[in-house]
């Protein structure tokens, strides 16, 4: 039953490990979808 859990295990790391990978190398987010600075500071909150 310990070999199920431990084949698991590895599984999940290396799909977390290879996410990880992917998203490293993915392009730059355009400017357009960066999010804005807050323009409410001074609003009083």
């Amino acid at each position: 039953m310990w070999i199920i859990i431990f084949i698991v295990a590895v599984l999940f790391v290396l799909g977390s490990a290879l996410l990880l990978l992917r998203s490293a190398n993915m392009p730059k987010i355009p400017a357009q979808l960066k999010s804005k600075p807050y323009d409410d500071d001074d609003s009083g909150w």
